[in-house]
């Protein structure tokens, strides 16, 4: 071997090495935010008008952040902080936070279970580094680029199915105030995999339907949306799961793409055949 080539395997050594000191810092990080935000969670609703809701999402963003932020910066000098969690989009060069501090807040506040703590290193618009923490059940998924998906320390595998009529997919709105368009074409993909899919779910947070897919749980996931807060911790562990991560006419997903399809590997044929036609 050249000096060369032993000097660019001594740099991605550590590189890699770097990463995954970091990914621990990052998963203790958000495993304390988890914490404070289980505090924050009861299954007694009780709220009123739109108001209400709104003030309690955004109490609830602001104490997360407030133990969140400062660790996930100072754990990577330099990098920056995407401040709009429901932005979408392609990013300056660099290495970027993408964080929801509470994914699926809008859950969270109603009393449901189905949330979580979310944080995603994007490094020159590639996510390259994740943590999902469920802290009602105090799982938490984990991933690499080029290292494999993890639950809890477990790899994770998409489904072996090969049939879309046997397949649990599902899908939902990434945000409130979407337009009709958009609106027009859940419906109709909805009513497209009804037809052609064993059972649809139409569900938020996109982050813990994308977990199932990493894990073989549900078997397909689609979003008409470029949220990147909501798609890049589960696009980066369904990839690294070994499923398939596109857009929904089948070309390779970015930060630009307008929509989103994450399968088990041998359904995403019939998935993009499905979806494709609805523009």
């Amino acid at each position: 071997m050249s000096d060369q080539n032993l000097n660019e395997s001594a740099e991605l050594s550590a590189a890699s090495a770097a990463d995954e000191a970091l990914l621990t810092e990052v998963t203790a990080a958000v495993r304390k935010a988890g914490a404070l935000l289980r505090e924050r969670f009861s299954p007694e609703a009780g709220l009123g008008d739109l108001d209400e809701i709104v003030t309690e999402i955004y109490a609830n963003d602001a104490a997360v952040l407030g133990v969140l932020q400062a660790p996930l910066l100072a754990a990577l000098p330099g990098s920056g902080w995407v401040e709009d969690e429901l932005a979408g989009g392609a990013l300056p060069p660099g290495e970027w936070w993408i964080v929801d501090p509470a994914e699926g807040n809008i859950n969270h506040i109603h009393g449901m279970s189905e949330w979580a703590v979310t944080a995603t290193l994007v490094r020159d618009n590639v996510p390259v580094l994740t943590v999902v923490h469920l802290p009602l059940t105090d799982d938490t998924y984990t991933a690499l680029a080029g290292r494999g998906a993890y639950l809890n320390g477990e790899r994770l595998r998409p489904s072996e199915k090969t049939a879309l009529n046997a397949a649990l997919v599902g899908t939902g709105q990434a945000k409130p105030g979407e337009t009709e368009e958009t609106f027009r074409r859940i419906g109709a993909s909805v009513t497209a995999m009804l037809i052609n899919a064993l059972v649809v779910r139409v569900s938020v947070p996109a982050t813990l339907q994308l977990i199932h897919v990493a894990a073989g749980r549900m078997d397909a996931f689609w979003q008409f949306s470029d949220v990147r807060s909501g798609l890049l911790s589960g696009a980066l562990l369904v990839m690294e799961s070994g499923g398939t991560v596109t857009d929904t006419q089948g070309n390779p997903w970015n930060l630009e793409s307008r929509d989103f399809l994450a399968t088990a590997p041998a359904l995403h044929a019939e998935a993009v055949a499905v979806l494709s036609p609805i523009v």
